[in-house]
């Protein structure tokens, strides 16, 4: 009885281990093409994409159109935006640790100015809308960086495909020593 229940438990075990190892499922087919065709859009197409969901989301009235163009606008990155973050990621190998570690400081105040920016622009869209359409507004997945050019809201459809801001610092900056995927930290000596 006993030789039965360990062989039963040793089975179960190795059986739950075997499944815990498969390997993750495939995305989607087409997954991968539709996140390129998303990084290769032009902001305009897309601001004007999110624009219409919104309209229709939310079921906007002639007299908000206003209002939605006004958050459009200001939700737009600043002009030179990509070819600016290109040109630092380049420089940032350049720089020796304390200037990267004061450089990402900088970018960090940048970043929460625009968000601040954002946030203010988003409420004033909110005081627009009726009950209905800020509860509708509520259910909306919002927040994120991967819509108009990597500083706004995610609209449908457009859910994980943006690059977030962790995987920014870990592409801009590298790993960090110690990250999965990362190549070991150097021995102190």
């Amino acid at each position: 009885m006993k030789l039965t229940s360990i062989a039963l438990a040793a089975a179960l075990s190795l059986t739950a281990g075997a499944s815990l190892a498969q390997p993750a499922p495939a995305p989607a087919p087409g997954a991968h093409q539709h996140m390129m065709m998303r990084e290769h859009m032009d902001p305009a197409q897309m601001a004007e994409r999110h624009a219409q969901h919104l309209r229709d989301a939310l079921q906007l009235r002639p007299d908000q159109e206003p209002a939605l163009k006004a958050l459009i606008a200001a939700m737009q990155p600043p002009p030179g935006a990509m070819d600016r973050m290109r040109g630092e990621h380049e420089a940032m190998g350049k720089l020796t640790t304390p200037q990267r570690l004061d450089r990402m400081q900088a970018m960090m105040a940048e970043h929460q100015s625009r968000f601040a920016q954002h946030a203010d622009a988003i409420k004033r869209f909110y005081a627009q809308l009726s009950p209905t359409q800020q509860k509708a507004f509520d259910a909306m997945p919002m927040m994120g960086h991967g819509m108009m050019g990597g500083h706004g809201m995610m609209g449908e459809g457009m859910k994980g495909h943006g690059m977030k801001d962790h995987e920014m610092g870990h592409r801009m900056h590298g790993a960090m020593p110690g990250a999965p995927g990362a190549p070991p930290a150097p021995l102190a000596h």
